[in-house]
């Protein structure tokens, strides 16, 4: 693995609930500081200063104008560092990511940094024809094209998943992310801004699961098996080896982008999943931390089964996912990834442990990458 780019150093901010925490602050506000941090700590792992190639960042519903690079220059990188703006929907941030290492791979072995931002608190109104809308279509006409609400709904009927296995799923996600923040396993991962120091919703909606009313009559989804819609960045420093010097670091062994039938997009991160583990030539058995986006409770449970894992696998979102954390849709991928490099780097894991962080993207695609810890 010494030609593999190694990601070494990984940042994010606090996570808001839209119109919260985060309510007045841009999406450039939010991925400044964490591109500022996320390079001071790669320059420390490393033992020097890194000349920044690019700025890689997924975003969804900005504000337009290559937030990329809007971010690079708010975190003071100087002119002469460019940016490019990915949107791959909920996987824009790790696809970020993975577009950084394929570059790096490719051959312009100079570093970069790559991650996610959302600010939907701060998105603007968009029209067609002066008739405002809440996101443009994810398939042309004639194609299903549901909102994700419904897909979820209709992911849960199809796989037979049920309310208490939804409710009993999310619950477990905010007793998880619960204990990681009081044990400070969030800690060295999160850059405050604005003041904001901790994630704003953890551990909120579990008392209430039980009490909570079906979206949709005679349904199983509830507010609570849903993620709150949110605001936050991500990022993470991708060097190539040989300016790792001694530091640790996750090497991605594999990756892959799918395609699924979009009338249950929810699904594609377990294709993904599985094509990236036959990528890096493992299996689900040799891994030992998955990070899977959860927008939906009846999604994720729907994506391990596909998996042949357990609703309680101790391995998936050990510390929480989303449905506890919250949903900033194009930087959840690369928070995913953040969250690997804290279970993994900074938790200790011995060199050769691996990691997966994946994401099921609206439209009907999957995107996941198989990770592995060196030192």
């Amino acid at each position: 693995m010494s030609d593999l780019p190694v990601v070494v150093a990984a940042r994010r901010t606090p996570i808001g609930t839209r119109s919260r925490a985060f309510a007045q602050v841009r999406a450039e506000q939010l991925a400044g500081p964490v591109l500022r941090a996320t390079l001071a700590d790669a320059g420390s792992a490393t033992g020097r200063p890194l000349d920044v190639a690019d700025v890689v960042l997924g975003n969804c519903m900005g504000p337009g104008g290559n937030p990329a690079r809007v971010a690079a220059l708010a975190a003071g990188l100087g002119v002469g560092v460019p940016g490019v703006t990915v949107d791959r929907q909920c996987g824009s941030g790790l696809a970020a990511v993975l577009d950084a290492v394929t570059a790096i791979r490719a051959g312009d072995d100079r570093p970069r940094l790559a991650g996610g931002v959302e600010s939907a608190s701060t998105a603007p109104t968009r029209s067609v024809d002066g008739v405002p809308y809440d996101r443009a279509p994810f398939a042309p006409a004639g194609w299903p094209d549901p909102d994700m609400v419904e897909a979820a709904e209709d992911l849960a009927r199809a796989d037979a998943i049920t309310r208490e296995r939804q409710d009993a799923h999310a619950a477990r996600s905010h007793a998880r992310a619960r204990a990681a923040r009081d044990a400070g396993r969030f800690d060295a991962e999160i850059v405050p801004v604005g003041g904001v120091l901790a994630d704003d919703s953890v551990g909120r909606a579990e008392p209430l699961l039980p009490r909570l009313r079906p979206l949709f009559p005679g349904g199983t989804l509830t507010a609570g098996t849903a993620t709150r819609i949110s605001d936050g960045a991500a990022a993470v420093a991708v060097v190539p080896h040989r300016l790792r010097g001694g530091a640790a670091g996750l090497v991605v062994r594999g990756h892959a982008v799918v395609g699924c039938d979009p009338a249950l997009p929810g699904i594609g991160a377990a294709p993904a999943v599985l094509a990236a583990l036959d990528a890096a030539e493992v299996r689900t058995g040799d891994v030992a931390a998955v990070e899977i986006v959860e927008a939906f409770a009846a999604q994720s449970l729907a994506v391990l089964g596909r998996l042949g894992l357990a609703d309680d696998d101790p391995r998936v979102c050990a510390d929480g996912g989303a449905l506890a954390l919250g949903h900033p849709w194009g930087a959840s991928g690369a928070v995913a990834m953040v969250r690997l490099f804290s279970r993994l780097v900074r938790a200790g894991a011995p060199a050769g442990t691996l990691g997966v962080a994946a994401a099921s993207v609206g439209g009907g695609m999957g995107v996941a990458a198989v990770v592995e810890v060196v030192r």
